[in-house]
């Protein structure tokens, strides 16, 4: 190995990408800085004591996440400060991308501390690679909310977003997330739903978010799963909301009331296919 840059030092957080499924994925850069650091946060102790064993290295694991980032954060920086050295890792992939090592990286900066990277395997980017879908521009939105009115305004936001969008999803929340998808993006917007790269049973699902949910509505979810999907292309993807505006507001909001929706929800609807807010569309209707 040369020695361009693969000395570790003093004072100095190291950020390195662990294997997000297949142990072969480590890099010998990965193993030298998690071998030689003073010691490593991070964000599971057992799952890292685990990959730690299969490695054959004994170091000190210090508990970094989400939970007690704050308070673990300040005794990081400040053994840095002092001196030690620090390898964060994550569960899988690269720490600090949808992950409370972005919090420690900012202490840091901001404490002077060097920050340098040990690149490898990121979810995001590899899903993106093998989806199909244009990769020249994307987006990476990661977890939404689990709160269906706060991911519904996540996904409101980049609905006319030409990139192609990036998703984390959990497999308790995938039905859920799909059916607002489909329901804000259009059944036919094209998705390719990932899950357990890298492994033995590795599936690359290319697709419609309306055959997505026909699957999952007779098949389990299964795994961790990054969702990939097509940005919007810049057209009218709906010719039936032509219509719907040629309808006077009342019979805009009773059509969508005579297909299930609740009148809350079907004025929020018709405000939206009318550029407006539904509180300006509530006065029209009731004035």
């Amino acid at each position: 190995m040369s020695d361009e840059k693969n000395k570790v030092l003093k004072s100095t957080l190291y950020l390195v990408a662990t294997p997000i499924g297949n142990m072969a994925d480590i890099s010998e850069r990965a193993i030298k800085v998690l071998s030689e650091v003073d010691f490593i946060a991070a964000e599971d102790t057992r799952n890292s004591a685990r990959l730690l064993s299969v490695l054959g290295i004994k170091k000190e694991l210090v508990s970094y996440h989400e939970h007690n980032k704050k308070v673990s954060g300040e005794r990081l920086v400040a053994r840095m400060l002092c001196g030690d050295s620090c390898a964060l890792i994550t569960d899988a992939g690269m720490p600090a991308i949808s992950d409370p090592g972005e919090d420690i990286v900012k202490l840091c900066a901001e404490a002077g501390i060097t920050v340098t990277v040990i690149p490898g395997a990121c979810a995001a980017v590899s899903a993106l690679s093998v989806s199909g879908l244009a990769t020249g521009r994307f987006a990476f939105e990661g977890f939404l909310s689990a709160n269906k009115g706060e991911r519904k305004k996540q996904l409101e936001k980049v609905k006319n977003e030409d990139r192609t969008l990036i998703f984390y999803e959990a497999p308790h929340k995938l039905r859920n997330t799909l059916a607002d998808m489909a329901e804000i993006f259009s059944t036919d917007r094209k998705i390719s739903l990932c899950r357990e790269l890298t492994k033995i049973n590795e599936e690359i699902k290319r697709t419609t978010l309306g055959n997505a949910i026909a699957f999952y509505e007779a098949n389990d979810p299964r795994g961790e799963y990054v969702l990939i999907v097509e940005g919007f292309s810049g057209k009218v993807e709906d010719d039936g909301i032509k219509e719907l505006l040629l309808l006077s507001p009342e019979e805009h909001v009773e059509r969508y009331v005579a297909e299930g929706m609740s009148r809350m929800d079907a004025t929020k609807r018709a405000a939206k296919d009318r550029g407006m807010s539904k509180s300006e569309l509530y006065k029209i209707i009731n004035t």
